[in-house]
């Protein structure tokens, strides 16, 4: 691939635009903005997607190292976050469309480029979203995809508590793996008071987390070890979530090195969940 392709990324039928450099850096996927899909999520089914970020680039709180979406620096968005109207007219279009020729969604999910709670009007948009489910898809379940960085502002909290799947990222509860490998863009980011601040949703949250192995940068960012799971699995009991969604790298890093844990990895460590009384959807 020449440097020009490289630069301008391939697009998908349906609207995706994949960038895959060789090396680190111009590696990842950026989604069409506000609506998109619907996509086949290990997760969570036939998932129509919303993306509240722009749609030429990634705005997020965190710069993952393993982000299907890329580093924050290789895609600085040009156009605007979609307005308030704009979300709800695209959704309600796709929604007709779906009940017209399918498929049905089981679910409409909050993903895309970076972090659906910086939009400044989400909360009024998870209300538009509920309304429309409802009329068009009462069964559908509403995911909010988040890493949970937003959740100390007000609106955003009782917003997330609204939707059927709140799905918060807790990827350790150790700060240098967190700054090596999930690199909060605030220097302000606490793990310990995210931790409480999520306890606070009694139970009403889905805690999501990525294991792995390889190295970044010469340095091992594997975290299915006892020094990284035990800390883990006290965090979740303190934070007693309806459930935890366990993962491991399934698509293009920006970081070149990232392995996938094994299914056996991330057995043991869904059985430990499991023994908790939490139950564990483990995703291979």
């Amino acid at each position: 691939m020449n440097k020009d392709e490289e630069n301008k990324g391939t697009q998908r039928q349906d609207g995706t635009i994949v960038y895959s450099s060789e090396t680190e850096g111009k590696r990842g996927i950026i989604f069409p903005s506000p609506i998109f899909g619907p996509i086949h999520s290990r997760r969570l089914g036939v998932s129509l997607g919303i993306n509240l970020l722009p749609g030429d680039g990634k705005v997020c709180s965190f710069d993952c190292i393993y982000c299907e979406c890329g580093y924050n620096k290789s895609f600085p968005p040009h156009q605007k976050f979609p307005t308030r109207t704009a979300v709800r007219q695209a959704l309600q279009a796709k929604l007709q469309e779906m009940k017209e020729q399918g498929p049905k969604p089981d679910v409409i999910t909050f993903a895309g480029n970076g972090e659906p709670t910086m939009h400044p009007r989400f909360a009024d948009i998870i209300d538009d979203v509920i309304q429309l489910r409802n009329e068009y898809f009462p069964k559908a379940k509403i995911s909010v995809l988040s890493n949970a960085t937003r959740i100390f502002r007000q609106d955003v909290f009782d917003a997330l508590l609204k939707v059927d799947n709140n799905i918060l990222k807790i990827d350790t509860i150790n700060p240098d793996y967190i700054r090596l490998v999930d690199r909060p863009i605030s220097t302000q980011y606490n793990i310990e008071k995210i931790i409480h601040r999520m306890a606070e949703f009694q139970g009403k949250c889905i805690v999501q987390t990525m294991f792995m192995r390889g190295t970044h940068k010469g340095k091992d960012v594997s975290n299915v070890s006892d020094e990284f799971v035990l800390p883990w699995l006290e965090a979740i009991q303190l934070i007693r979530p309806s459930e935890v969604m366990i993962y491991t790298i399934d698509r293009t890093t920006p970081s070149p090195l990232l392995e996938k844990a094994t299914p056996a990895e991330l057995d043991n460590i869904g059985d430990r969940v499991q023994s908790l009384g939490i139950p564990c959807q483990v995703s291979y």
